[in-house]
């Protein structure tokens, strides 16, 4: 394995598909500055955003239980679970639940011996201990009815992640209360983002691209899919963000989620990489399709031109009040003109925030309209059988004059 070889045959290539990335701007809202609300966004114990951001977090989750005539929110550790408290325990076998009334103050329900460790690290300040001996679904019934509204609803929104083993333990302990399933508030929730959290989400970003250049530029021939995927992650740890991704050779790019266990790397082939990082507990996700070697084939310019120019396509198309659909259908009209259309297999895009993939999804049948604040990828993909694949995938931010790409574009061959 020769690396100067490469450098000396790859290296411009690379440059082409825009993986370097120079200075990024920092994201302002008027007079405010969201990067004020971000304490720590390496930290992996500590709310990354302020209490205030927290506060209001959960003043929206009361009034959309109040909309939607619920009188509680129940969340087991979890994304929303952070989403709403700052910190996220983790789950085992001994319940740890968020109990959040329409009225009055939100109450953690927790073991014992959990109770300082979520307490410095949450923003929630009552919470109860149970004892290894108790039943905590017992404690969660006592807190229900200290905090229960005189409404008469008796309706629970249980998180949609709540394992089915803790639901059933909690409708035998809350007799007489419905429990239905919380995912249209915190979805509602989390779809339209802050400016504090597309401004950590574009340092995830500039992270991943800046990890992704390092990455191309040591590859070498000879290397496996997973010697390529651990200098990836060691690339992101670096710079501070834990991360990784895919790694796909040659007729391994053409399954969308292939790899590793490709064959090792060769000159004149394909090379994709679908990564991202995470900073204050916000997510990237970038996809690159390079050529490694001397000239790309002309086939490979073809079909990657097509790929960006249904990315483009839909990014043009994109305003606020846009059907999700709609993406999916201009990027999927452009590939089936050019005779792709059976190679692109999967759905344009999904959003994008605390988890790699959440609503909303750029998909056929998906007609909720785009607005401003929500943050989702645009992957449109050519994948060939025991050929190889192309997909091209930039993070976007949609904003009241239309799409803003986050990430740095690559560019046509």
């Amino acid at each position: 394995m020769e690396r100067r070889d490469f450098m000396a045959a790859g290296a411009a290539t690379i440059a082409d598909f825009g993986l370097r990335i120079a200075d990024w701007p920092h994201l302002t809202s008027g007079p405010t500055n969201p990067q004020s609300a971000i304490a720590n966004p390496q930290s992996s114990q500590d709310p990354s955003l302020s209490p205030a951001v927290f506060a209001r977090r959960l003043e929206r989750a009361r009034a959309e239980l109040t909309a939607r005539k619920l009188d509680f929110l129940i969340a087991t550790p979890g994304t929303n679970y952070a989403y709403l408290t700052g910190y996220t325990p983790g789950r085992s076998e001994r319940l740890i639940a968020l109990v959040l009334p329409v009225v009055g103050a939100p109450a953690v329900v927790c073991p014992s011996f959990e109770v300082e460790r979520i307490k410095r690290h949450s923003i929630i300040t009552d919470l109860h201990g149970w004892d290894e001996q108790d039943d905590p679904y017992t404690l969660v019934r006592d807190v229900v009815r200290r905090l229960t509204p005189g409404s008469g609803r008796r309706t629970i929104a249980l998180e949609s992640s709540t394992t089915y083993q803790t639901s059933l333990r909690l409708a035998d302990a809350l007799p007489g209360w419905t429990l239905v399933d919380a995912a249209p508030v915190t979805e509602r929730l989390r779809v339209i983002k802050s400016p504090e959290e597309v401004a950590l989400i574009r340092r995830a970003i500039a992270i991943t691209q800046d990890a992704m250049a390092a990455t191309f530029a040591r590859l070498l021939v000879g290397a496996t899919e997973m010697d390529v995927a651990q200098i990836l992650a060691r690339e992101m740890q670096q710079r501070g963000a834990p991360g990784g991704g895919l790694v796909q050779f040659g007729p391994s790019s053409a399954l969308p989620h292939g790899g590793p266990g490709g064959p090792k790397l060769g000159r004149e082939t394909v090379v994709l990489i679908d990564c991202g990082c995470t900073v204050g507990g916000y997510e990237s996700d970038i996809t690159r399709t390079i050529w490694f070697g001397e000239r790309p084939s002309d086939e490979f310019k073809k079909v990657f031109n097509v790929v960006h120019d249904a990315q483009s396509a839909a990014m043009r198309l994109g305003h606020a009040g846009t059907p999700c659909r709609d993406m999916d259908r201009a990027a999927r009209a452009l590939i089936t003109a050019a005779g792709y259309g059976p190679f692109f297999t999967h759905r344009l895009g999904h959003g994008l925030g605390m988890d790699g993939h959440e609503p909303e999804y750029l998909v056929e049948g998906n007609a909720t309209p785009l607005e401003p604040g929500m943050v989702f990828t645009i992957e449109p993909g050519i994948y060939q059988l025991g050929k190889f694949g192309v997909r091209i995938e930039d993070d976007c931010v949609m904003t009241e004059n239309g799409v803003e790409v986050l990430s740095q574009r690559a560019s046509k061959l």
